[in-house]
C-alpha cells in the first residue's frame, strides 16, 4: 500500500482528532498527519494563511482531506464551498472523504451530488476503513 504524504483531518473534536491520528500513524500511511478543528482553519491549511502563513515554509498539500460534517466556524459543506472556489494549484489532487455521525439520508445524497467528495462514511474512521480508502483511491 502506497504511504502518502500528508492526511489533512478536519474535525471538531480533538479526542477524535487525537484518535484518527494516533491510528494512521499506527498504520504508517502518511509522511504527515495534521489536524484542524473546523472547515476555515482547513482553508487557511490549504492556502497557507491564517496560523498556517507561510513563515518560509509551505504546508504540504495533503493528498488526502477527512472531512466531519457538522463544526462550528464553518462545517463541512461550508468548506467544500469554499474549496470549490480554490485554484487549481491549491486544491491539487486532494481526496475529500466525508465522515458523518449522521444517519440523516439527505446528507448522504447531498454528499454523493459534490464531486469533490469521493466517499461519505459513518463515523468512527476504523483501520479496516482507512486501508479500504487507500487501496481504492492509491493503489500501488
Amino acid at each position: 500500500m502506497k504511504k502518502l504524504n500528508c492526511i489533512l483531518l478536519i474535525d471538531d473534536n480533538p479526542p477524535t482528532n487525537y484518535f484518527n491520528k494516533r491510528l494512521i500513524n499506527k498504520l504508517g500511511m502518511a509522511e504527515e498527519v495534521f489536524a484542524v478543528e473546523n472547515g476555515r482553519l482547513g482553508l487557511d491549511f490549504l492556502t497557507n494563511q491564517g496560523e498556517y502563513a507561510s513563515n518560509g515554509t509551505k504546508y504540504p498539500k495533503p493528498a488526502l482531506i477527512i472531512l466531519d460534517i457538522n463544526m462550528p466556524v464553518m462545517d463541512g459543506w461550508e468548506f467544500l464551498e469554499a474549496y470549490q472556489q480554490l485554484s487549481p494549484e491549491q486544491k491539487g489532487e486532494i481526496l475529500i472523504v466525508m465522515l458523518s455521525t449522521s444517519p440523516n439520508p439527505d446528507d448522504l445524497r447531498k454528499a454523493q451530488a459534490i464531486p469533490a467528495i469521493s466517499e461519505f462514511r459513518q463515523k468512527p474512521l476504523s483501520a479496516e476503513m482507512l486501508t479500504n480508502i487507500l487501496e481504492t483511491h492509491f493503489p500501488g
